[in-house]
């Protein structure tokens, strides 16, 4: 593998952690409003995003990708693989983060949340003050986790075009025959993003179980 090769897989990674870093930041920000609408108490917004998280953990990946790609353009929104592919995970994170982070709400003492009341709290401080602080600190392992599994979906936005360090792979593989070589490489490249990240969110989870006790 040659060095105009190696700098093409590099390039890859590059547009991977791009995508993971797009797609997980603004799922971050849609995943809250999700998670604030689960909680909500209002039940046609409570129905409405648990449908909304319902679609998305109940479908493939790979199809909701398709469907923003292809779908969109039959209606006559034809979009650039890049903002196809970041509106497609950014969706998918946004109802993955979101029951994550709505479970962590949950798990917040409701003796804490009728305290806040108690105090003439407005919503608004009592989630800022009170408990969106507690529910972060319980929800980091599994939101960790979720990084994990977005950084290896991102492979996936091979499959309408996109060159991410999956495609890129198989481009150089396909150039010089030697296939083992290069998606070896590759998967050691997936392996060092993802492999910190889930010793540090077991880290977390067991710092998390001691301080409970």
């Amino acid at each position: 593998m040659d060095k105009n090769q190696l700098l093409f897989l590099l390039g890859g990674l590059k547009w991977t952690l791009t995508l993971s870093v797009i797609g997980f930041v603004l799922g971050a920000v849609a995943g809250l409003a999700v998670a604030l609408a689960r909680t909500s108490g209002i039940s046609w917004l409570e129905r409405a995003t648990a449908g909304y998280i319902a679609l998305f953990q109940g479908t493939p990946l790979l199809m909701q990708l398709f469907v923003v790609y292809y779908g969109l353009a039959l209606a006559g929104l034809k979009l650039d693989p890049w903002v196809s592919v970041s509106i497609g995970f950014t969706l998918h994170a946004s109802a993955f983060l979101g029951e994550i982070w709505r479970g962590s709400i949950e798990a917040v003492p409701r003796g804490q949340v009728e305290a806040a009341k108690a105090l003439s709290l407005s919503y608004i401080h009592r989630m800022k003050d009170v408990v969106l602080p507690q529910a972060i600190r319980i929800s980091l392992p599994a939101t960790i986790g979720f990084l994990v599994q977005l950084i290896k979906g991102t492979s996936l936005a091979a499959i309408i075009g996109f060159t991410e360090l999956m495609r890129a792979g198989t481009i150089v593989s396909n150039q010089n025959f030697k296939p083992l070589l290069v998606l070896g490489l590759v998967c050691a490249l997936y392996f060092a993003l993802c492999w910190p990240l889930s010793v540090y969110g077991t880290w977390l989870e067991r710092r998390l179980v001691t301080a409970a006790r």
